[in-house]
């Protein structure tokens, strides 16, 4: 994919309050009217088949990674499929070449994503931002564990500055 892109984490979950999904189209368009391509696990299910949808309709380059045990899953409109053994190869192809990891509303899989790059972008090895959409403040809790990580010393405030936390979607339209 050439040109900047953004990768979504979010949930694979079709039952979820549709403020969510709502929240992930509008999120996903902004970044494509902002001249993102869009990667993300690249699904039918739940927000992932949201985020497929979004940018197929707003014509926006998007690369679905996928492990081959969700091979017949594949949305349709991906303009680019990258198949992994693992789920550990496939969150390191989903930050690939992308400048911006935003974590939308999900469960323990998205938890992961977002806490791995996060991870990573402290330590120097993924320069994207980290951007978590903290819709409803569904992500108050992890946002309050980082904060007390500060102040217990177990994390710098440099390092804490690296993960900006937009309640709204207007906050994280700002940030793109």
């Amino acid at each position: 994919m050439e040109g900047k892109a953004a990768v979504f984490f979010c949930s694979a979950v079709s039952e979820i309050d549709p403020k969510y999904n709502q929240a992930a189209r509008a999120c996903v368009r902004a970044a494509c009217l902002s001249g993102y391509g869009i990667v993300s696990g690249g699904t039918v299910k739940g927000c992932m088949k949201v985020v497929a949808d979004t940018a197929a309709a707003c014509a926006a380059p998007h690369r679905g990674v996928l492990p081959r045990f969700m091979k017949g899953l594949e949305h349709p409109a991906l303009t680019e499929t990258q198949w992994t053994e693992t789920m550990s190869q496939r969150k390191e192809l989903m930050r690939e070449g992308t400048c911006l990891a935003v974590a939308l509303p999900g469960g323990i899989g998205t938890l992961d994503e977002l806490s791995e790059t996060y991870c990573l972008a402290k330590m120097g090895l993924y320069s994207g931002r980290v951007v978590v959409l903290n819709l409803d403040g569904f992500f108050d809790a992890y946002r309050e564990q980082l904060d007390r990580c500060v102040r217990e010393g177990m994390l710098s405030a440099a390092s804490r500055a690296l993960i900006a936390f937009p309640a709204t979607v207007e906050e994280f339209e700002k940030l793109l």
